[in-house]
């Protein structure tokens, strides 16, 4: 339960967790945890088979887990692009199912609200194999720039480290915003229409090859 404690803050509302040195079951709620009440036990019959082996120890286990995920693209785009398309189409090829939106702001959406307001509180950011990126969605947006550590890596979706891959040369995400996640109409290539070079007038934090989703 400690722990529950600990990482309480990392869990989305709604998400399960079984605590399996007590049998007991959790359910996130807002403001904490709150224990369910189980049935009575059904017994397993004497002639089962035994549960497979678990090499470790496992003090509870989540059965739910909603994350937002920040994804590459494989390759740098120029100004003209469908980033929202492309999302989709490498998501699809990686085989993840979800809904993955370009980290972009547009002339219809501001980049802040790409990610649906219930969820902007709650579920941490994290890489392509689950390593926290931002606790937060809203966290990005405080007008600090979104600085994250940067010993944690961005994957791009064929598995790539950006940070460190040389097709990657500027490691600085170009998204035509500013430091609140608000659109800069003079700094998103018409709209991500145009790759012409006299568009391209963002300051450095906003102009890179590296795009994600």
């Amino acid at each position: 339960i400690d722990g529950m404690l600990q990482k309480v803050h990392l869990v989305a509302e709604g998400t399960l967790i079984y605590l399996s040195e007590s049998s007991e079951v959790f359910i996130r709620v807002r403001g904490g945890w709150r224990r369910l009440q189980l049935g009575e036990l059904i017994p397993i019959p004497a002639d089962s088979p035994p549960p497979p082996a678990i090499s470790g120890y496992v003090s509870w286990v989540f059965f739910l887990i909603f994350q937002l995920h920040l994804v590459a693209l494989n390759l740098p785009l120029s100004g003209a692009m469908r980033a929202d398309y492309q999302c989709f189409q490498q998501a699809r090829a990686a085989g993840l199912m979800s809904t993955y939106r370009a980290f972009l702001s547009s002339h219809l959406q501001d980049l802040s609200t790409v990610v649906r307001k219930s969820d902007r509180y709650n579920l941490p950011i994290v890489n392509l194999k689950g390593e926290i990126l931002f606790n937060n969605w809203e966290s990005v947006f405080t007008g600090s720039g979104g600085q994250f550590n940067i010993q944690i890596p961005i994957y791009s979706f064929d598995g790539r480290n950006i940070m460190t891959d040389p097709s990657w040369p500027h490691k600085i995400i170009w998204h035509g915003s500013t430091a609140n996640g608000s659109r800069l109409v003079s700094n998103y290539c018409e709209a991500w229409r145009t790759a012409d070079m006299c568009d391209l007038r963002a300051r450095p934090r906003e102009r890179s090859q590296i795009h994600v989703c």
